[in-house]
């Protein structure tokens, strides 16, 4: 038996070349099948992304073969550690037209940690652009890559067989981590509505019989095996029992999906072990939203929708909220801006909802108090912000540094390394607030870049920082939802940044509508959107010149009274299209 996963950067072939590895092992049949077969959600093949890591079972040459695709985006960096810790090999996949990217550099990083044994194939030699030479000099340049690199095209088949031959032989079986003694490791869940909670499991020692109990160590709980087994295309097999180094599920009737913990241990009730073994990463919330239907009569809806999808996704959160000027909704914690992208598109597409989202924020920790919506953030009076800071790190031909650099200090960020991988490529680093990275930095890295630099980054904690309020008084009176956190260096700047684009947003009303930004206790920008003008003379004819000065007089009264009680219909639009001063 041998446990590999396929870990490459975004769009570099992983789900292709696994279709390829399920046809040469005959599990689907060539030509007669959907492509990218493992990839099952519709937004997956739309986006032409993975987003849920896959598990399939095969067998190739009398070996069992345990495969798992995982995706590539930085956002679901916590699939693969899973993946990681439930593997001994791991098949690094990059694109030979493209070279190493910056998730590729993070993604094997991860899997040495992991302890596990990289296969380096360069993949798409069948492209006129391909790069083989020059791809394969970059990769021996990355720590834990020596001798073999396997050259395919996971479009035509070429070069697969020599890889599945090399996963026989450079990885090793898997080892019974607690011998005999009964233990698995959870590496993932799904909810089934027919059968309850699902767990992923990777058996570390001994072997589970369907009917035994078993004990939840971490969750202290004991529940009886209904069904166990292992994953097919497209399907489960039930099986009797599975034993130390298998990958399976186990299904106990659980109703709830979080009495399942991701990184729990299991084992048997009776003569099992006793301590937990080494998980590994666990999901945190970074990027938090509010997230609104944009007609309130779906708000029971979306409650609903929300509800279902975290039974399968239990990697964001969300909670009740009100805003006065958006109406009741969900603050939603996402692990990255795609992830809020991706959250947002499944509830329109699966539930037929109609959304607004507001900006993106980070969570902020004031005087020991976590933040995370920009309304809870006080106006003044406090002594102490820290905020949360990344290492980013970016690939990039070395013609664009320049620009690189400029945008980088730009932004607050702190040069760290600088070293190349060939004469034309160059690895960056530097580190950065998170808030910095969720408010259109990768647009600007990509245009800076002329596209064609990447990018990953990892958490490294908390620091202080300078920070200030920003809010937005339109017609004298507070707008919650557009509240903003700024560097206080920087808050008259992206005060009129915003309401420069309010102007553009908001409609004329038959009255002057002031706009304010607010740092503070001070007003740092101000705007006016003038009243709409209206001939209110023009119906008049002949008679007294005085008769156009009471109308007018008249008219003059009725702005101002109208100015003082009247609402300023704010377009959704706005919500959506305002930016802060990085953007």
């Amino acid at each position: 038996m041998r446990n590999f996963t396929v870990i490459a950067h975004i769009d570099h072939g992983k789900s292709t070349l696994c279709d390829r590895i399920l046809e040469l092992t005959g599990d689907i049949e060539k030509g007669k099948h959907q492509d990218l077969i493992l990839d099952s959600m519709s937004l997956e093949r739309e986006r032409g992304i993975t987003i849920k890591a896959k598990a399939v079972r095969v067998v190739y040459k009398g070996q069992v073969l345990n495969m798992v695709d995982t995706p590539g985006h930085v956002d679901f960096s916590y699939e693969v550690s899973r993946t990681l810790a439930a593997c001994e090999g791991a098949v690094l996949v990059v694109d030979a037209s493209q070279g190493v990217e910056a998730q590729t550099v993070a993604n094997l990083d991860a899997a040495l940690k992991s302890g596990l044994k990289i296969i380096p194939v360069i993949n798409k030699i069948d492209l006129p652009t391909a790069r083989v030479s020059s791809t394969e000099e970059e990769l021996l340049t990355l720590p834990g890559v020596d001798g073999k690199i396997i050259k395919v095209s996971a479009k035509t088949g070429e070069g697969v067989e020599e890889l599945l031959d090399e996963i026989i032989y450079k990885v090793s079986p898997p080892e019974k981590i607690t011998g005999d003694k009964s233990s698995g490791l959870i590496f993932d869940s799904l909810f089934d509505p027919f059968k309850g909670a699902v767990a992923y499991v990777r058996i570390t020692g001994g072997k589970f019989k369907a009917g035994e109990k078993i004990t939840f160590i971490n969750a202290r709980k004991q529940y009886e095996i209904k069904e166990l087994g292992y994953f097919g295309v497209g399907k489960m097999h039930a099986v009797k029992k599975i034993s130390a180094g298998e990958i399976g599920y186990i299904m106990c009737g659980i109703k709830n999906l979080r009495d399942i913990k991701i990184g729990d241990t299991i084992t048997t009730a009776a003569g099992g072990v006793d301590t937990p073994l080494r998980g590994f990463m666990t999901p945190k919330n970074f990027v938090f939203a509010g997230l609104y239907p944009v007609d309130n009569a779906e708000f029971g809806k979306l409650k609903k929708a929300l509800e279902k999808l975290s039974i399968n996704d239990t990697s964001f959160s969300y909670h009740g909220e009100e805003s006065p000027s958006l109406g009741p909704g969900f603050r939603c914690g996402f692990l990255g801006v795609l992830h809020m992208e991706i959250i947002k598109s499944r509830l329109e597409e699966e539930y037929n909802l109609h959304l607004l989202i507001t900006k993106p924020q980070v969570e902020y920790i004031v005087d020991g108090k976590p933040i995370d919506n920009p309304i809870d953030f006080p106006q003044a009076g406090y002594d102490r912000v820290q905020e949360p800071f990344i290492e980013a790190t970016v690939i990039t031909p070395d013609d664009c540094l320049g620009r690189i650099f400029e945008l980088f200090e730009s932004r607050g960020g702190i040069h760290v390394e600088m070293k190349y991988i060939n004469p034309m490529r160059v690895i960056i680093k530097y580190q950065l607030p998170l808030r910095e990275l969720v408010s259109g930095f990768y647009s600007q890295l990509k245009s800076a870049s002329s596209g064609y630099a990447t990018l990953d980054y990892r958490h490294i904690g908390c620091r202080d920082s300078k920070l200030a309020k920003l809010l937005i008084l339109i017609n004298g009176r507070e707008v919650d939802a557009l509240s903003f956190i700024v560097p206080s260096s920087e808050a008259m700047r992206a005060g009129r940044n915003i309401l420069t684009q309010l102007k553009e947003e908001i409609p004329k009303h038959q009255f002057k509508i002031p706009l304010q930004a607010l740092a503070g206790k001070n007003i740092v920008a101000r705007a006016d959107i003038p009243a709409l003008r209206k001939n209110v003379t023009a119906g008049l004819y002949g008679g007294d010149v005085t008769r156009k000065r009471k109308l007018l007089e008249k008219q003059k009264k009725g702005k101002k009274k109208m100015k003082q009680i009247g609402n300023v219909s704010i377009p959704p639009q706005a919500f959506i299209k305002v930016k802060t001063y990085g953007d």
